[in-house]
């Protein structure tokens, strides 16, 4: 039988009992847990720790620590994505499915042609709201270091405050509809150089359902980025973003 992978919001060690989370308690409930029963906990910080369930409550669930596992399951390749946001369903679908991918962190921009804007608070809560997803993700999938989500922001603010990129130890790619863009197959022998390489990244950026306009795609040029194409077809900013990290993925 399968072991409960459970995500917990906490500091977690090697202990004799632990109190879980609200969140994590309610999800032993729903999985019908009893005491007794054997689950791993992460925090997304990494490693693992296999834990025993000693008491249950309607609300509470007590847990024994038992022993620390140092399991890592990322990917060999760094990769950040940033992407014109899309509209409520299918950035979570985004979130989750990037997540499974190992997708190491995600900035959710507002360009020129986006249909979705926040302001700091709504932004918060949906900062909130796709942490839980990713969290949740990695329940499923295995992970153990869940993706950093950032705060939405404009484009020229994150642009502004990238670092320098060293093309020896990092590629920047957006993707455009303009014709001239290099196929992003025409990338993958660099990507293959980076994996010999002691800190090798990817930073991909993908336009709203809108695509970019021609100020952005100058100002992603200005800040070292090379315009990729992924073919004929005129993709989704969401499809064209876990197409990308799927192919890295397989390949990498």
């Amino acid at each position: 039988m399968t072991v409960p992978r459970i995500f917990c919001n906490s500091n977690l060690s090697v202990q004799d009992r632990l109190e879980l989370p609200p969140d994590a308690a309610r999800h032993v409930q729903v999985l019908r847990l009893q005491p007794g029963s054997a689950l791993t906990l992460f925090n997304g910080e990494g490693g693992e720790f296999e834990s025993e369930i000693l008491e249950m409550t309607r609300k509470d669930v007590i847990v024994k620590v038992i022993a620390f596992k140092p399991i890592e399951r990322e990917s060999t390749l760094a990769v950040h994505l940033a992407i014109g946001m899309p509209a409520n369903e299918r950035m979570d679908w985004l979130v989750e499915k990037s997540t499974e991918l190992g997708l190491n962190k995600l900035t959710p921009l507002m360009t020129q042609h986006n249909v979705v804007r926040l302001n700091q608070e709504r932004g918060d809560k949906k900062l909130i709201h796709w942490n839980s997803i990713a969290s949740a993700a990695c329940s499923q999938c295995g992970r153990n270091r869940a993706p950093l989500i950032d705060t939405p922001t404009s484009l020229t603010p994150w642009l502004k405050s990238l670092p320098n990129s060293d093309p020896n130890l990092s590629l920047r790619w957006f993707f455009s509809l303009e014709e001239g863009a290099a196929p992003l197959h025409n990338q993958f022998e660099r990507v293959s150089s980076l994996l010999t390489k002691p800190a090798r990244s990817v930073l991909i950026a993908f336009g709203p359902e809108g695509g970019w306009s021609a100020q952005e795609e100058l100002l992603l040029k200005d800040h070292s980025f090379v315009p990729l194409s992924l073919g004929e077809r005129t993709l989704r900013a969401e499809t064209a973003a876990i197409a990308t990290l799927a192919a890295l993925t397989l390949l990498f």
